[in-house]
C-alpha cells in the first residue's frame, strides 16, 4: 500500500511556516500522499440551535485547492490528494482550471477526490442546488475529463453550455484521476462508471467489507478489473490504540487497499512537533516506513 498522512487544518499552527514544516517533515519520514479535506463555508450555530451538521462555523478548512498551489512549491515527491472536494457547489470549468494549474505546478502529482457533499447550508451560500448535485457530479466529471484533454469542447449538458472553450495551460496528467468518496452503497454505481478510484467514508472494516464485496462485484460486472481500482484507506488515531491501528492497517493491506492514510486531527496534537510526534508513534507500533 501507499502509506500518506492527512493534512491537520484544524489543529495545526495558522502558520505558513508550520504549514510548510508539516509537509517537508512528512515527505522526509517516507509519506508518499497528503490529503486535505475541503468546506468552503461553515454553517453558524447561533440561528440553528438544531444543527446537528458534522462541522460548524468553528472549525477551519484552508481553501484546498489553494493550499496544494503552496504544497506544490515546497514538495517533491508527495501526491496532493483532495479527500474530498465537494464539487457539485463549485464551477466545473474553474475547477478544471485550477485542477490542471496544481497539477502542472506539482509536476503531475496530484489527485482529485470528489463527492456531492452533505452540506446545504454550504450550497447555499455558494448559490448551487442541493437537490440536483448527483445528477450534477455525473455531468461534471465528464466535462472535467473533457477540458483536461482537449484544447477546446463544446458542451451543451443539463448544467453545462461550454460553446468550443477550453482551458490553456492542459494538465501534465491527461486526465488527472479522479477518484469518487461516498459512503453509500447506491452511490457505488456511480463509482463504478466514472471513477478511477474509492475513496469510502466508512474507517471500519465490519463496514467496509460487504461494500468493497459489492463494489468488485459491480467492477467486474461493468469489464472494470478490480485489481486496477484505487482505494484509499483511512484510519484516524482517535480510534483506540495501537492494537486497533494495527488490526485495521493490516485489514486494509490484506484485503487489496492500494492506499492508506493516517490522520492526527482532534487526536489531542495541537503543534507542529505533537504532530509529528503521534506519526512517529504510528509508524513505530506499526511497523511501516521504518
Amino acid at each position: 500500500m501507499h502509506i500518506g498522512v492527512t493534512f491537520p487544518q484544524s489543529d495545526l499552527e495558522l502558520d505558513a511556516g508550520a504549514t510548510r514544516e508539516f509537509a517537508e517533515a512528512v515527505e522526509a519520514m517516507g509519506f508518499d500522499h497528503l490529503i486535505a479535506y475541503d468546506h468552503v463555508l461553515g454553517a453558524g450555530r447561533r440561528n440553528r440551535p438544531d444543527w446537528t451538521g458534522f462541522h460548524d462555523e468553528h472549525d477551519r478548512f484552508h481553501e484546498v485547492l489553494v493550499l496544494f498551489g503552496y504544497l506544490a512549491a515546497v514538495t517533491t515527491s508527495l501526491e496532493l490528494v483532495t479527500g474530498i472536494l465537494c464539487l457539485p457547489q463549485r464551477q466545473t470549468a474553474l475547477v478544471a482550471k485550477q485542477a490542471a494549474e496544481v497539477d502542472i505546478l506539482s509536476g503531475g502529482r496530484f489527485r482529485l477526490g470528489v463527492g456531492v457533499g452533505w452540506n446545504d447550508v454550504e450550497f447555499q451560500g455558494l448559490g448551487a442546488d442541493f437537490r440536483t448535485r448527483g445528477r450534477r457530479i455525473e455531468e461534471q466529471i465528464d466535462v472535467l475529463r473533457n477540458l483536461w484533454t482537449n484544447p477546446t469542447v463544446e458542451v451543451d449538458g443539463e448544467f453545462h453550455s461550454l460553446p468550443d472553450v477550453g482551458i490553456n495551460p492542459l494538465p501534465s496528467r491527461r486526465p488527472i484521476p479522479i477518484w469518487y468518496g461516498s459512503g453509500a452503497e447506491k452511490i457505488l454505481d456511480r463509482v463504478v462508471r466514472l471513477a478511477d478510484g474509492w475513496i469510502p467514508e466508512s474507517r471500519v472494516p465490519e463496514k467496509l467489507g460487504p461494500q468493497l464485496e459489492k463494489l468488485r462485484a459491480k467492477l467486474d460486472a461493468a469489464g472494470r478489473d478490480p485489481a486496477a481500482f484505487g482505494l484509499q484507506a483511512r484510519l484516524s488515531l482517535r480510534q483506540g490504540g495501537p492494537d486497533l491501528w494495527r488490526e485495521y492497517f493490516d485489514w486494509y493491506r490484506d484485503n487489496g487497499f492500494t492506499h492508506f492514510c493516517v490522520s492526527t486531527i482532534w487526536s489531542g496534537a495541537s503543534t507542529l512537533e505533537e504532530h509529528l510526534e503521534h506519526l512517529r508513534r504510528f509508524c513505530a507500533e506499526v511497523g511501516v516506513l521504518q
